[in-house]
């Protein structure tokens, strides 16, 4: 259809046979994602006590509290902080900035891993101020992340499949079951476009169709 376009549009062809074609319809596939009370079990089920527990348990929180991406959660450093306005400074796709809130229970969990962690790691490696640190004290890699939360999922035996991204995909949908703009969401995600943001908006409607069935008089 595209290339019979420029044929038309640059007078190279006479008629423009793609306009009497039917599109493919792409159905978007709903992502995966975590209740509240799931998040809270897999959060609470982290024993903070043993070693990486505490940073683990904030790389979770992070994860669902600011909706960010694995490539962002790494790259977070220390200069991006601004706890005192309750804050995170973000370096997203294509080098764009975003200032996203962070909340409470997040911010107690990276206060605890930093505070009682981080120096100890940070002391056996060249840290470059970057958040969250390996055992030798360097940036942790995405196949770290994933193991984190694979391993930590499997503590508590969710039948789904979890992913760093689906803490990110639970933090939008409860934000928009919250009753929260998409614009803002589009906004705290980072997406440049709206129709990016729009697939949670089926998840919205799934959750406010299961509400009305359990509530209504007739449901």
């Amino acid at each position: 259809k595209g290339f019979h376009k420029y044929l038309y549009i640059n007078e190279l062809s006479k008629i423009d046979p793609g306009k009497i074609i039917k599109s493919i319809k792409i159905i978007k596939k709903i992502p995966i994602t975590l209740s509240v009370e799931e998040i809270d079990l897999l959060l609470s089920s982290i024993d903070v006590t043993k070693s990486n527990g505490l940073r683990d348990k904030s790389i979770i929180s992070i994860l669902y509290s600011c909706g960010l991406r694995v490539s962002e959660l790494i790259n977070l450093n220390l200069t991006h902080l601004y706890l005192s306005e309750d804050v995170i400074r973000v370096i997203g796709k294509g080098r764009k900035e975003r200032i996203i809130p962070i909340g409470n229970k997040g911010k107690v969990d990276l206060i605890n891993y930093i505070d009682n962690i981080r120096p100890k790691l940070s002391r056996r490696g060249d840290s470059k101020g970057i958040i969250y640190l390996s055992n030798r004290g360097k940036i942790l890699s995405r196949k770290t992340i994933w193991n984190i939360i694979k391993v930590h999922n499997c503590k508590v035996a969710t039948s789904k499949r979890v992913s760093p991204h689906t803490f990110r995909h639970s933090f939008a949908t409860h934000l928009l079951e919250g009753g929260a703009d998409l614009r803002i969401v589009q906004e705290l995600l980072g997406h440049s476009s709206i129709s990016t943001t729009q697939i949670y908006t089926h998840i919205d409607k799934t959750y406010l169709k299961e509400i009305h069935k359990q509530f209504h008089p007739r449901g």
